[in-house]
């Protein structure tokens, strides 16, 4: 009886328990940065309520893990069949807020898009991207049997890529580049051949150079952010470069985010400051999402952050031993995926808060304060989840028989 108890309590974390336990444990700790770094939303651009914003923090927390399990409900094969209907309601959206898009807690893009009627206000470009990622999945396992016409690629393939970064871009530039990242590390997993993708990034590049010639010497595209990407690629080589003058006043002001965030690393030390006792999150912009981890390590030092990492390096082994054991290819190649996705996204923000690339606006996952890239990364995990609840995740001898190509074609 008690062993039937455990193990009903123990199935409601429906798939991997040491990707839950490791979810959860990210979870809980965001709390404490959260709820230290919003205090410069109160008091550096006066919104709102430190208790206000971890509340709300907490409620996307609660919100995002409900999300997640409930994903498990539902079979993971139904999800890609909607995935070419659901992208093509992103990418409408994504018009609607080149348009009307609005800024919030002093960003500087229109990115967020408002539901009428409602406070709420949501990032169509995060869920644009998993969509893509999750179609683009689907249609190279459907097509695998055969070789595919070059202009089927092109419009089933490349077309959808390369639409959504066009609607992304002018906003929202990292994400447009990790769109496009991911997209080909996508296609090279799922065996497209390489001319085609080698194709594709040719394309891809000369037609994200004459978009940049034409921004910067054009007026054609308005309002776009390429004069603060270019900036903030000066600042960042500046920073980089042996001969730059520290005392310029003007090299300081353009550095002030790295520099900020490296003081704070730096005044944590090893065993950091303590909770809450960040002595530099009020003057570092965006503390409470871009720049997060700065703030983690000033107060709970290189140990805090070596034991975030290693969550996060526990949580990328899970999904790549997940996918190994699926034995259906469909389903490996959208863990393999998501998790390349969540991979590049920490990556990203943790190399921007240690200077190792210029400053960009990606969040820290499951970390960063933010509804929709929060709950954008709970769908992610609540995806590879679901998938590994259909395989023998226990059995760590069994990789299970791979899928033929005839039950490869079955998921469509």
């Amino acid at each position: 009886m008690n062993e039937q108890d455990t193990e009903s309590r123990f199935e409601f974390l429906k798939g991997d328990k040491v990707l839950w336990m490791v979810i959860l444990v990210i979870s809980i700790f965001s709390i404490f940065p959260v709820y230290s770094a919003s205090s410069n939303l109160e008091y550096i651009v006066n919104n709102g309520t430190t208790t206000g914003h971890v509340i709300k923090h907490m409620f996307f927390v609660v919100l995002g893990l409900g999300i997640m399990r409930l994903v498990g409900t539902v079979k993971y094969e139904y999800i890609g069949k909607l995935s070419s209907i659901l992208l093509g309601l992103m990418i409408i959206l994504l018009v609607v807020t080149m348009f009307t898009g609005q800024t919030i807690d002093g960003a500087s893009a229109s990115r967020w898009l408002k539901i009428p009627g409602t406070p709420i206000s949501f990032q169509p470009s995060s869920f644009a991207f998993l969509m893509l990622v999750i179609y683009l999945c689907r249609y190279l396992t459907k097509k695998i049997t055969r070789e595919r016409l070059p202009i089927e690629n092109i419009m089933y393939i490349f077309g959808p890529i390369l639409l959504v970064f066009v609607l992304v871009a002018k906003d929202n530039g990292s994400t447009a580049l990790m769109i496009l990242m991911v997209s080909v590390i996508v296609l090279v997993i799922g065996q497209l051949h390489w001319k085609y993708i080698a194709g594709f990034i040719s394309a891809s590049f000369i037609a994200i150079v004459l978009f940049l010639l034409i921004a910067l010497n054009t007026n054609l595209i308005g309002g776009n952010r390429v004069h603060t990407w270019m900036s903030r690629v000066e600042t960042f080589t500046s920073s980089k470069a042996k001969s730059a003058d520290v005392d310029d006043e003007s090299v300081k002001a353009k550095n002030y985010q790295v520099m900020q965030a490296k003081a704070a690393i730096v005044h944590g030390g090893i065993t950091g400051m303590g909770p809450g006792k960040s002595a530099l999150k009020q003057m570092l912009p965006q503390s409470a999402s871009d720049f997060i981890f700065a703030v983690i390590v000033e107060e709970y030092g290189l140990i805090g952050a070596a034991f975030l990492i290693c969550m996060y390096l526990i949580m990328v082994i899970r999904i790549v031993m997940i996918a190994s054991k699926m034995p259906a290819f469909f389903g490996s190649l959208l863990v393999l995926s998501l998790g390349v996705m969540i991979f590049i996204q920490l990556s990203v923000n943790i190399a921007v808060a240690i200077n190792l690339i210029p400053v960009t606006g990606q969040p820290l996952p499951l970390i960063s304060y933010g509804g929709t890239s929060m709950l954008v990364t709970y769908l992610q995990l609540g995806i590879i989840l679901n998938i590994s609840s259909r395989i023998q995740i226990y059995d760590e001898e069994g990789m299970g028989k791979k899928q033929s190509i005839a039950e490869i074609n079955d998921i469509a």
